[in-house]
């Protein structure tokens, strides 16, 4: 007689499961709080730059002034693209016209790994894998700006050498350099955005990585997942929910409808934080420090949607997530709708390599099981 084995009940999308050990970072969602490494991430984005949290993900340490130093000339030194990448970027600039410079970062992340000659993580030691991500790492924004740019009918902009990363990722983008606060204000973003805890994409890079796949492979893998409108795809939407109501009297009557039709309202909620998240926090600060009156309206939507949530859905904790304020302040410094997600992405590519990379310490593949509920087996085959 043959016995199905039993399969151990999980809830739905694995929600709250471990699935193994980082010493990456984790986010308590119930405290409001997130961290990478020892260090709170939104202390780190207040108080250090870009390349020194890049640093801390791939080296377990913050660095000392000679360190960091020589961390930015390297990683700026990588941001010029190979000749037959850059190449390239005009034609996948065109195959994507649609659906933009996300779609175009993986054909173009493809073609980057195997100009590279990218090997299998399975089969290189941890020295090769960090000059890998190093180098993936400080060419994602270069292809991202050039697919937006070629997208728009413009030429790519060069990078920067002597630009940090933040404000070389703007002039790329604009042709412009920025302004110190503008500047600072988009590090800050990135640097609250780098990690947080095992979210879809990062899981996915974890499955690809486990496999032993190149660096390559497992960073479109991720990409793939962040380009899901229920992950990464947020940012802008969130402005279009100000677009859609417009007007400061038009709100009540516009967020009652979509809570009462049982429509999302995006940029409010998560499925980690019960309590306001931190990086929503500092970024209405820094949407503030800006000032205007989309700030301003900004404000007051958060105001009156979390007081109507509050009233038609009792009990639940519904706040502004990170992608609320992003919004407001990429738009305020000059961030075309359409590179919300990409930017986002630019950040997010220093956490997914360091979770690779401390993946590819472990052998083990990832192999979850899953529980058939189909028609009962075995069945005749029917004949022709």
């Amino acid at each position: 007689m043959t016995t199905t084995p039993v399969v151990p009940a999980v809830p739905r999308g694995l929600a709250g499961v471990v699935v193994t050990d980082t010493a990456l970072g984790d986010v308590r969602g119930r405290e409001g709080f997130y961290h990478y490494r020892q260090y709170s991430a939104i202390e780190l984005a207040q108080t250090r730059g870009f390349e020194d949290v890049w640093y801390l993900m791939f080296h377990g340490e913050l660095p000392d002034r000679a360190a960091a130093a020589d961390f930015a000339a390297r990683t700026a030194s990588l941001r010029t693209l190979p000749a037959d990448v850059a190449e390239a970027l005009p034609a996948i600039a065109r195959a994507s016209a649609v659906s933009g410079p996300l779609a175009g970062l993986r054909t173009a992340l493809s073609l980057l790994g195997a100009s590279a000659g990218f090997r299998p993580v399975y089969d290189i030691d941890a020295g090769r894998r960090r000059e890998d991500a190093l180098a993936v790492c400080s060419a994602v924004p270069t292809i991202l700006t050039a697919l937006h740019r070629l997208g728009q009918g413009l030429e790519p902009v060069a990078p920067r050498a002597d630009l940090p990363h933040a404000a070389n990722y703007l002039y790329m983008l604009t042709g412009s350099e920025p302004g110190p606060d503008q500047a600072r204000a988009v590090e800050q973003y990135l640097v609250s955005t780098v990690d947080h805890g095992f979210n879809a994409s990062t899981f996915t890079a974890r499955v690809v990585a486990s496999t032993g796949a190149d660096l390559a492979a497992c960073l479109v893998a991720a990409v793939g997942a962040l380009s899901g409108p229920l992950h990464g795809g947020a940012p802008s939407r969130a402005l279009d929910t100000l677009d859609a109501i417009g007007t400061p009297d038009r709100i009540d009557g516009w967020i009652r409808e979509q809570v009462l039709s049982g429509r999302r309202i995006m940029g409010f909620g998560h499925p980690v934080y019960r309590t306001e998240d931190p990086r929503s926090r500092m970024l209405k600060s820094i949407a503030r420090s800006f000032g205007g009156p989309l700030v301003d309206f900004a404000v007051e939507v958060e105001a009156q949607v979390e007081a109507i949530l509050a009233e038609l859905k009792p009990g639940r904790e519904l706040h502004t997530n990170v992608e609320f304020y992003a919004g407001v302040v990429m738009e305020l410094c000059g961030l075309p709708r359409a590179m919300f997600t990409p930017t986002f992405c630019a950040a997010r590519v220093i956490g997914w390599s360091a979770n690779i990379l401390e993946q590819a310490e472990d052998s083990k593949i990832i192999r979850p099981a899953a529980r058939y509920v189909g028609a009962p087996p075995p069945q005749p085959v029917p004949a022709p």
